[in-house]
Formats: structure tokens, sequence, C-alpha cells
């Protein structure tokens, strides 16, 4: 298996994508590139599709000499191929991702448990028993929230695994020069059969599907122009498929965060009902409402924060891996651009330029219409590359804008709840002081009437005087 690796990578220690074993890259690569359309072709000379195939064993002697043109034994080739089934690059098996998030759920709950050493109800008595407490005591909000995210975990690693699959695609000499410098119709067929001869786990990548969709193209329409919107149309499916892949993940996301405000309405929902203050003589009672209003606001703002933490772990990784497969997706559209288009020599111009009637001048016109459309699709893609930057780092301050939203936030939460837990204590202080002061005052007032109870009082009545009475 040939691989091919940039200038930089001389020397350096590289594992092979086929068997996984480290090799050494050559420190002199002595890779030539090809000449740019136009000029003379290689000194080789280039020998027709039938000889070559005959070289390389794949054909009998018979049919070796078949016509010189090899039309027949092109299209019986062509026919024989088949293609292969293509996986999909991006999206993984969300049933696989979702037996590898329930083993993560259980196997993060049992690393869990030892740690509850507090009783249950009461105040944690170290960080770790505080965290057991966090995911095991506070209802069934925080046991969705983790399974949540380790079901968008393993999607994100699944995703990583399949990237690592597509980037050791991109050192596999797709285009080998031994064949020839420049892919034209004589030997377009050994440069896919060259493809179809990789291993089967590494030609099921974005890279080699690509080209190989690209030169089956360029045998059948020797047109440079068709293949340019092929291969752009196939670079846009692509670039979708990628951003579909990252739905479910954003719905848990989304969700996660949801979830924790669905805690804090229920604990406080709990602390609300729990308060009973229909008899404040009974201090017993009133304490233990007092105890079952704290774990309800406990259950509230602990679900939320247990949310938006998990939200905030699962948003950085899953912004790297769309950035890291955007960039290999970018690497492929630039090998396209930038190796396959130059070889491809569909032997239009020239003969144009020798017919001087009116169907060559018009292939000339259309001819110089695709290297125009070709120009400035490579400046489209220019211009993409850095609208995906700057989205890029747009999506970077939204992250920190979020971020400081999501501190401000759980700072207001946090002053919140112990303005709330001072204005319950303050007024139970007050009636309970109020409560004594009432009972001591009808102690008093008690008193007071078993003292008058021994005792008579006499009430004379004085006969007022008028103004027409008569003194006595």
């Amino acid at each position: 298996m040939q691989l091919k690796a940039e200038p930089d990578m001389a020397g350096k220690m590289v594992r092979c994508p086929g068997c996984n074993s480290k090799i050494a890259v050559p420190s002199e690569l002595g890779v030539a590139l090809p000449p740019p359309s136009g000029l003379p072709p290689p000194s080789v000379a280039s020998t027709s599709a039938a000889e070559n195939w005959a070289d390389h064993g794949e054909i009998s002697a018979s049919n070796a000499s078949a016509p010189s043109n090899g039309t027949q034994f092109y299209d019986q080739h062509r026919a024989a191929r088949g293609g292969w089934e293509e996986k999909d690059p991006a999206n993984p098996n969300p049933l696989l991702a979702l037996g590898i998030g329930a083993v993560a759920t259980l196997a993060w709950y049992g690393i869990l448990y030892p740690f509850g050493m507090g009783e249950l109800g009461k105040p944690p008595v170290n960080a770790m028993d505080y965290i057991h407490d966090l995911f095991y005591e506070r209802t069934w909000v925080n046991y969705a929230e983790t399974f949540f995210f380790w079901w968008a975990v393993a999607i994100l690693y699944l995703k990583l695994q399949k990237l690592r699959h597509q980037k050791a695609a991109m050192y596999l000499d797709v285009l080998p020069t031994d064949i020839n410098q420049e892919v034209s119709a004589d030997n377009v067929g050994q440069f896919i059969d060259h493809l179809y001869g990789l291993p089967a786990r590494l030609r099921d990548s974005m890279m080699v599907n690509r080209i190989r969709k690209g030169l089956e193209l360029f045998e059948i329409r020797q047109n440079n122009g068709d293949v340019t919107n092929m291969l752009s149309a196939q670079s846009n499916i692509d670039s979708a498929r990628i951003g579909g892949s990252y739905a479910l993940t954003k719905v848990f996301l989304w969700a996660i965060p949801i979830l924790g405000f669905i805690g804090t309405v229920l604990g406080l929902s709990q602390a609300i009902g729990a308060m009973d203050l229909s008899n404040v003589s009974d201090m017993d009672k009133i304490m233990g409402s007092i105890s079952n209003v704290t774990s309800g606001l406990g259950t509230a703002f602990d679900t939320t924060l247990l949310g938006l933490v998990l939200a905030m772990f699962l948003n950085f990784p899953m912004n790297v891996l769309a950035k890291a497969e955007d960039d290999n997706l970018n690497n492929i559209d630039a090998f396209c651009n930038e190796v396959l288009m130059p070889r491809l020599n569909d032997g239009g111009a020239g003969s144009a330029a020798v017919a001087g009637d009116a169907g060559g001048l018009m292939e000339h016109l259309v001819k110089a219409v695709a290297v125009s459309q070709r120009e400035f699709l490579t400046d489209l893609n220019a211009l993409s590359a850095k609208i995906r930057d700057y989205a890029d780092n747009l999506d970077k301050r939204a992250a920190a804008h979020q971020e400081h939203v999501d501190a401000q936030f759980g700072q207001a939460v946090n002053r919140m709840r112990e303005d709330f837990t001072t204005a319950v204590t303050d007024a139970v202080r007050q009636s309970t002081e109020y409560n004594r002061a009432l009972a001591s005052g009808i102690q008093g007032l008690n008193n007071v009437l078993k003292e008058l109870g021994t005792k008579q009082i006499l009430i004379h009545q004085v006969k007022k005087k008028s103004w027409f009475s008569r003194a006595e």
C-alpha cells in the first residue's frame, strides 16, 4: 500500500492507516508535483489502457490482444467493478451509543456509591459525600441528567472514532504518480482500479469515495467542468451530513439544563408544601417543617447546578469535535481542487485549437468557461473558509457570553437562596418570640384573674343632679 505525506512530515514517525504500526517517513520524500495544465506531457511514454492492465496482470493475454482503443474492454471492466457500500462517515449507531451511555451511567454511579458516608437527610460530611448526595439524593431529575450526559458523551466518542478513520485515509496515495502524472481517458481506469485495490476499511472514507466518484464520472464524460460540479455537490452533501450528525447531541445539550429547571420547580414546590405553621406553639413541629423546607430548597438548587455543569462540560468537546470535522472536510476539498483537478486532462483544449470550425470554437469557449468556473469555485471555497473562521469566532464569543451568563445566573440563584433562607429563619424567629410573649401575657392574665377570684368589689352608683331637680 502506497502512502503520501506532506513535506513537513519528513523524518517523523507516524502510524500506518492500514495496520496501525509505526513507520518512519523518509527524510527525502522526492514527490514530484504534477505539471500544470497546458504544459507538455511527461517524458515517460504512455501506453494504452489494455497494455497497462496486461502488464499489471489484471487481464489475460487474449484480452490484451483486444482492439487497440480498448473501448470494449473499458465497458466490460467498468461494469464489473460494482462499487462498494458506503457507510455513514459522520452519524454513529444510536443504539450502540445508547448502550455505551447506559453502561457509563451505571459505572459512574457505581464509582460514587462508596462515598456516601453521611446519613440520609443529614448535611454532607465532606466534598465527596456532597457529590454522592448530589447524584443519589436529588429526585429522579439528576438521574435523567446524568444518563443524557453520558449518552451524548458516547455519541461524541463514536464520532471521534469515525473522524480518526477519516484522517487515517488522508495518508493514502490515491493518485500515485507511478501510473502517470496526468489522468486522461487512457489511464483513468488504472487510477480507479488502484482505489479498488485499497484495503476495504480505508477505501470507505469521504476522501477515497469522493476521488472515486470524480474519476468514474471523468471516465464516462471526460469533462473537467462536470467533475468540478460533482465534487462541489458532494462536498455540500458531506458538510450537511456532518452538520446533521450533531442533532441528537444538541437535543441533549438543550434537555439537560431544562431538566435542571424542572428539578428547581419540583424542589420549590416541595419546600412550599412542607411549610406548616398551623400550630406555632409546637416547636418540634416547627423545626421539622423548617428541615423539610431546607431539604426542598437543596433539591431545587442542586438539580439546576448539576444541569448547568453537565451542559458546560458537554458543550466544549462537542464544538471542538465539530471544528475538527470541518477542518478535515476542508482538507478534502483542498486536495480535490489543488491535486485532483490540475491532473485531469480531458484533451479538449488542444483539439479545439486545431479545429477551425464552429463546433471546435464552441467547445473551446465551453472549456474556457469551465476554467473560469473552476477558478471562481476556488475563490468561493477560500471565501467559505474565511466565513467558517468568522462563524467559529462567533461561536467562541457566544460560548464565552453563555458562560458569563451562566455564572451570573448561578450567583443570582445563590443570593436568592441565601435571602430566602434568611427570610424564613427571621420569620420563624419572630413568630417564636411573639408566641412566647403571648404565652407570658396569658399567664400573667391568668394570675390576675386568680387573685381577683377571692375578692369582692362593691360598685356604688351616684345619682347625678339635673338642672331642674330639687336639692335634697
